[in-house]
């Protein structure tokens, strides 16, 4: 059996040389132990001061930022069943969406990672909503709620702007 000290840095070790997220029980399955061992370990990491990040895909180590990538906050409204259409406009676009935020009137800003970049992750995502049953985290605002988007120009940016603004899904 791996010590803590030692799990923590190969699972950290894994993360890096990881392009795409490594879900809670991947993990716990490789190094033997249950997922909430995963969880703590994650915890204990992030307290050191390590960016990983958890999406509905799994755990991701957020590395240097790619710098020619442009970034926007976009306040969006729509229901529940408008999901998959304004998050797809966005990836089909050639966007990324890398979280959800809300203003909740008692806890402030509540903030959800999502690091959905492509119909995989937007598909993996949505079964995690269905298989769950929970609520987005838009529904605490009725439909309001901003992402942050990263294209990899302006003129991408401009025109995912255009399109949701075309259906209806910005919140002015």
């Amino acid at each position: 059996m791996v010590e803590p000290q030692e799990r923590r840095k190969k699972l950290l070790s894994l993360l890096q040389q990881s392009s795409a997220p490594r879900t809670g029980a991947e993990l716990a399955a490789y190094f033997k132990v249950s997922r909430q061992v995963i969880v703590q370990d994650i915890a204990i990491l992030r307290a050191a001061g390590e960016e990983i990040f958890s999406t509905p895909q799994g755990y991701l180590l957020i590395t240097a930022p790619k710098t020619n990538w442009v970034q926007e906050i976009i306040a969006c409204k729509h229901t529940r069943e408008q999901i998959e259409d304004e998050l797809g406009l966005i990836i089909d676009l050639g966007g990324r969406v890398l979280d959800v935020i809300v203003e909740h009137p008692v806890y402030g800003q509540l903030q959800g990672s999502l690091m959905i970049a492509g119909r995989r992750d937007l598909n993996i995502f949505l079964e995690k909503i269905n298989e769950t049953g929970a609520n987005p985290l838009s529904f605490l605002t009725g439909g309001s709620h901003l992402h942050t988007v990263e294209a990899p120009s302006r003129q991408v940016i401009d025109e995912i702007l255009k399109q949701l603004q075309k259906k209806g899904f910005l919140d002015n």
